[in-house]
């Protein structure tokens, strides 16, 4: 448990570095001579690196065992890529585009290592309270980045936009340095972390795909397909006035309250149902679309965001903890690869086809993400029986 909430704080204050330049970064490159063109391609293939990368890093990790080196390395990589935006000239866009490309590639670098270290101590504390406590953390930095960014542009004024944003940049740099610091005290203290987890007699050595792992991705790849990214939302509230401006970053921080709460309920309804809480969370979260995008009332958009808040602490917590459960651990970081790049790469193809959705009609844009989420929950179903079935034999 004590290593688990180690690396829980490592996520808060690399989530408090890398969220909190999430909060401002569109307008930033905007700034710096960057397109909305540019940025959405920029964004999109960042993405697209972030998590397609990740099936090679998964089973670099397998293969060497060298997770803490991939840890180290992709987080170093992610966090220092963010204060380094803040030495960005003006009009230097291509250099700014290039350090955000970078950071998403840093967190394809250590994902899938860092999440099987946490999968070894989360077998003997319960992996649904385990990865719950990752994601608790992790969020409540993702809250603290934004607000703290907020603050600062308050203090310091929007006279010169450009500039108060690479003082907010600067100072997200203290806890990029926190973040290495605690990994290296995470590596000396916990050299070893494998041992946490007791090995089977039966552990295979190849990665292989057993059909519940095929439905289960199927699943994944159908709730993350359907699944609105938050700038969607960000651009609804704007666009119908919901929401003053100047609060939109307050309502991605409230989102991420929402969401390090949800991680800790359904980390813990995992560990007593298994996979039937995905079923519980998605049903929460399938009507978010509705309520955000059907209307452009405040009330209704808030209602909105806590469901998604919702899905999105389920997906962070037990949709990891239902790798470590099917996986076994000697091919766990490749099976987090797997998990990852699928849900990326659909996640990606998903915003790209909710946000054409949303220009044409958002009405398309709600009956395609509640249809994507409800299929889901059919194929978590299947996978459910397909599990039963293989432990059977």
């Amino acid at each position: 448990m004590a290593f688990i909430i180690l690396m829980g704080v490592v996520s808060l204050f690399s989530d408090m570095t890398h969220e909190g330049a999430r909060s401002i970064l569109g307008k930033y490159l905007n700034l710096a001579g960057a397109s909305a063109a540019t940025i959405g391609f920029v964004s999109g293939i960042g993405e697209l690196f972030g998590y397609s990368l990740r099936l090679l890093s998964g089973y670099v990790a397998d293969k060497t065992k060298k997770y803490w080196t991939l840890v180290i390395a992709g987080y170093a990589m992610q966090v220092l890529a963010i204060p380094a935006l803040a030495l960005v000239p003006e009009n230097g866009w291509i250099i700014a585009c290039g350090l955000v490309i970078l950071e998403r590639i840093g967190k394809a670098v250590k994902k899938p290592a860092k999440n099987t270290l946490v999968s070894f101590a989360a077998s003997e504390v319960g992996v649904g309270k385990g990865f719950a406590y990752q994601e608790f953390l992790d969020q409540l930095g993702g809250f603290l980045g934004p607000v703290i960014l907020f603050v600062i542009a308050a203090v310091k004024g929007t006279s010169d936009l450009f500039s108060t944003y690479r003082l907010c940049f600067a100072v997200l740099g203290i806890p990029a340095l926190i973040t290495i610091a605690l990994l290296v005290l995470a590596k000396v203290k916990y050299p070893n972390p494998e041992i946490f987890e007791k090995a089977r007699e039966e552990e295979e050595t190849e990665f292989r795909f057993q059909k519940s792992f095929v439905f289960y991705m199927i699943a994944i790849c159908l709730f993350a397909f359907a699944f609105a990214d938050f700038t969607l939302i960000t651009l609804h509230a704007a666009k119908t006035k919901a929401f003053p401006d100047a609060t939109l970053s307050l309502l991605y921080a409230a989102a991420m309250v929402v969401d390090a709460f949800a991680a800790l309920y359904f980390g813990w309804l995992f560990d007593k149902i298994g996979l039937k809480a995905l079923i519980v969370s998605t049903l929460f979260s399938s009507l978010f679309a509705f309520f955000i995008f059907a209307t452009g009332s405040p009330v209704m958009i808030g209602v909105g965001v806590i469901l998604w808040g919702i899905g999105m602490g389920a997906q962070e917590s037990i949709m990891k903890a239902a790798v470590s459960a099917i996986i076994p651990r000697s091919m766990r970081s490749t099976g987090f690869g797997v998990f990852e790049t699928g849900f990326g790469v659909a996640w990606f193809l998903g915003s790209w086809l909710l946000g054409a959705l949303y220009d044409f009609n958002p009405l398309y844009l709600v009956v395609v993400s509640v249809a994507g989420q409800l299929l889901a929950i059919v194929f978590y179903a299947i996978c459910l029986r397909q599990k039963k079935l293989e432990l059977a034999q």
